[in-house]
């Protein structure tokens, strides 16, 4: 495999066009960058998936409508053919790996009719043994040359974010079609409406546009969505925003009322029921449990990453 490697500072800006043919023989090529600082951005539209990994700070990506700030424990998979942004803000410390279709095949899969994609586009949380892969990544490829371990520490990348994908596997069973082709196909449309109510939950969203994104009727969209995941989209849209909730508590100064309303609710009475039923405590309490644990410092821990 022919690995490139790419350093984005402060400021400095990357566009990066995987213009391959997407077939079975195109050339196994992985393209790894790191950027550093704040203000570098990463323009791109790679033909097969992206991994995305902040090590220190926050990665704001834009990806059509939908903009997501992605914090340090989380990680990012980027649909193959979907253009997106990536922006380090403040001190941000990020990863970014770009594989062609046959790279990631010879990393996860050794099939060589195995389904594409074989990475399907999701949020995933990022513990510290999937950031040490990154961080290994990056030692290995960004040096003066690229190290002749940087084909095994792209391997151990790959085969973590194949580990948390695994999951994916009872909810592809519970879809609709004969093949397991078929079963993926509709998988991936429910989880490109899932994924955009993770980015958007704050919007006025209603179940009408999910069902068009996914293109169904809205009767057989919820019908397959709760299939799928074991609740309603109404039920995952109303999760979403207690957790968008749950961190602008941890992360900003804002006033409830304000959180309430930012995180997509009508009103704060509203919020403040479905709050305390999800998390047990009111959201002004868990923001006082949180601060004196020191949570509101947690998110700025430093990553010590020696490229």
């Amino acid at each position: 495999m022919r690995i490139e490697c790419e350093r984005l500072a402060n400021g400095g800006r990357l566009d990066w066009n995987n213009g391959d043919s997407g077939g079975r023989h195109e050339a196994a090529v992985a393209q790894v960058i790191l950027g550093r600082g704040r203000g570098c951005v990463l323009q791109c539209r790679a033909r097969a998936a992206t991994i995305l990994i902040p090590l220190r700070g926050r990665l704001q990506i834009a990806d059509g409508e939908s903009t997501r700030m992605l914090p340090r424990g989380q990680l990012w998979v980027a649909e193959g053919g979907q253009r997106f942004q990536a922006i380090g803000r403040g001190s941000a410390l990020w990863i970014a790996v770009l594989a062609s279709a046959a790279a990631w095949r010879g990393l996860i899969e050794s099939d060589p009719c195995a389904a594409d994609p074989l990475l399907l586009p999701a949020l995933h949380a990022a513990d510290a043994g999937v950031r040490r892969a990154g961080v290994d990544v990056a030692r290995t490829t960004l040096g003066s040359h690229v190290d002749p371990n940087a084909d095994l520490a792209l391997l151990m990348l790959a085969l973590r974010i194949a580990e948390l994908q695994s999951g994916f596997a009872p909810l592809i069973e519970r879809c609709a079609g004969r093949t397991l082709a078929q079963r993926r196909s509709v998988f991936l449309r429910l989880q490109r409406v899932r994924n955009y109510m993770t980015s958007c939950c704050h919007l006025d969203l209603d179940i009408a546009g999910f069902a068009r994104m996914a293109s169904y009727s809205s009767c057989h969209f919820i019908r397959a969505f709760s299939a799928v995941y074991g609740e309603t989209p109404h039920a995952v849209l109303v999760e979403q925003r207690l957790e968008r909730a749950r961190r602008l508590l941890d992360d900003s100064a804002m006033a409830i009322t304000e959180i309430a309303r930012a995180s997509g609710f009508e009103n704060r009475c509203a919020f403040a029921r479905s709050f305390k039923r999800h998390f047990g405590l009111s959201a002004t309490d868990l923001r006082e449990a949180g601060r004196a644990a020191g949570g509101l410092t947690s998110h700025h821990a430093r990553v010590r990453v020696a490229v």
